[in-house]
């Protein structure tokens, strides 16, 4: 199935989108899910993960007065020292690469209290999974892992303290991949549509997934949830509609500046028009 026929299907009975980041930080965060979040960190880190605690995240069906958006992230804590912090997001965000690195930055100061030792400080991962292709990664695949690496000869990792993953679930379709690579595909294939015959036969195979499928259910009957997911949705494609109108404003912008510089250099009017597609009018009143 292509990605945007399976990123168009509607799910049957209603069921809640996991990639709607509340939906997805209550599905992985949560305390009691504890199963689902570690078999999903398994695959993506490709090590043995024995212990995941959920404990310090916000518990949104209970603490958001008003139905307020919180921090929407998932914190686990991975085999009680290494902390790990996953992002889900549908739409793109600017300077997303910065924003990565500061989330990763504010986690990784919090391992050690004042007057205690730097050694103190452990591996902190950040994963991003998007909903969206990266502008600057179009050359690699759909999950990519970042480390701080010397680059002139020995390629010689500095430390194993940083570590970032960055998932775009839309490069997913163009690449056939074996192993943990493929258990991966099957966790995105669950967040694109969790009811998809592909995603059945998953579970037939993954009891955690199964888990998350029997959970993801059981949240969709909360009213109360169902709520926060709408208002969520809404609030999303009202970001990225300003975005778009503000790209297409600036974009009109530039191109009237552009007509302008050609008149004012004595460039005939109707190469301006064919070149910029503005009206004799337009051009002659810049």
């Amino acid at each position: 199935m292509s990605y945007e026929k399976e990123k168009n299907t509607k799910e049957k009975n209603g069921i809640l989108s996991p990639k709607l980041d509340v939906v997805f930080q209550i599905l992985f965060g949560e305390v009691g899910s504890e199963r689902i979040t570690k078999d999903l960190l398994n695959t993506v880190l490709d090590e043995k993960v024995e212990e995941v605690e959920l404990n310090e995240n916000i518990v949104l069906r209970r603490e958001l007065p008003n139905e307020k958006m919180g921090i929407v992230d998932v914190l686990a804590k991975v085999n009680g020292k290494e902390y790990c912090n996953i992002e889900m997001q549908l739409a793109e965000k600017k300077n997303i690469i910065k924003r990565l690195l500061y989330y990763w930055s504010r986690q990784y100061i919090k391992g050690v209290k004042e007057g205690e030792d730097y050694k103190e400080l452990k591996r902190t991962i950040v994963i991003l999974i998007a909903d969206f292709e990266l502008d600057n990664l179009k050359e690699l695949g759909f999950h990519s892992k970042w480390k701080l690496r010397e680059t002139e000869k020995r390629k010689q990792i500095l430390t194993e303290d940083l570590e970032l993953h960055i998932i775009e679930i839309p490069k997913m379709y163009k690449e056939d991949v074996k192993g943990q690579e493929a258990k991966l595909k099957e966790w995105l294939h669950f967040l694109e549509n969790p009811e998809s015959k592909e995603v059945v036969n998953y579970m037939e195979k993954n009891n955690n997934m199964k888990e998350a499928k029997e959970k993801l259910e059981t949240m969709s009957e909360d009213a109360r949830l169902r709520r926060l997911a709408e208002l969520r949705e809404k609030a999303i494609l009202d970001e990225r509609e300003a975005e778009y109108t503000g790209y297409c404003k600036g974009k009109s912008e530039a191109i009237k500046t552009m007509a302008k510089n050609m008149k004012n250099k004595g460039i005939a009017i109707e190469i301006i028009e064919e070149i910029t597609n503005l009206s004799k009018e337009e051009i002659e009143a810049l």
